[in-house]
């Protein structure tokens, strides 16, 4: 006997795995869609909001930019500052140094004996010339110099015999190293308070 199926079941079936495979791939390919627009939107979202952070930041730095050359004028004018305060008080600290000098000068000559002819001072010297009766005397002046504590070295540069009037003198020239009119004045007013 033959048998002869009526129903297309095998064609049926066929087309229902074929439509279900199709609605499988369609809706996979919208999942995927779906998924990579999604991402799309949330990787724009992160790149506005870095942009717009990055656009703060700049605003920020340039705000601190504009500090910061503040706070470097600010300084550049301290420096300016201490320089002249530095210069006001090297010349207020040596602004009693020639009258100290010329006091000192006044006491350590040996009255009647001897002459300045020239004085000439600089920053860490002084040099002395004179007329001196006679080498006891130049001797002596010299030890008054180095006993005063304006100077840390006296030493003597020449001394020659010279005729002036038709006296015989002695013309001499000394180089004293100063000290500072501070650390003299320490040294004379330790000896008078100790006696």
């Amino acid at each position: 006997m033959i048998r002869i199926n009526l129903l297309p079941f095998r064609s049926t079936r066929k087309k229902e795995n074929i439509r279900r495979q199709l609605s499988v791939s369609i809706l996979l390919v919208v999942m995927t869609g779906l998924a990579i627009f999604g991402t799309y939107l949330l990787l724009g979202n992160q790149i506005d909001d870095l942009n717009s952070r990055i656009t703060v930041a700049q605003a920020e730095l340039e705000k601190y930019e504009a500090i910061n050359k503040e706070i470097a004028e600010i300084k550049a004018k301290l420096v300016n500052l201490e320089k002249k305060m530095d210069v006001i008080r090297r010349l207020e600290a040596s602004r009693y140094e020639p009258v100290a000098l010329m006091d000192i000068m006044t006491q350590t000559v040996v009255a009647k004996r001897m002459w300045f002819t020239k004085m000439e001072t600089k920053t860490d010297s002084v040099s002395l010339s004179g007329l001196a009766m006679d080498d006891k005397t130049v001797a002596d002046f010299m030890l008054r110099l180095e006993g005063c504590g304006l100077f840390s070295a006296v030493s003597l540069r020449n001394i020659k015999q010279v005729e002036v009037q038709k006296t015989a003198l002695k013309s001499f020239e000394i180089v004293c190293a100063k000290q500072s009119v501070q650390h003299a004045d320490a040294k004379s007013s330790a000896p008078t308070g100790a006696k």
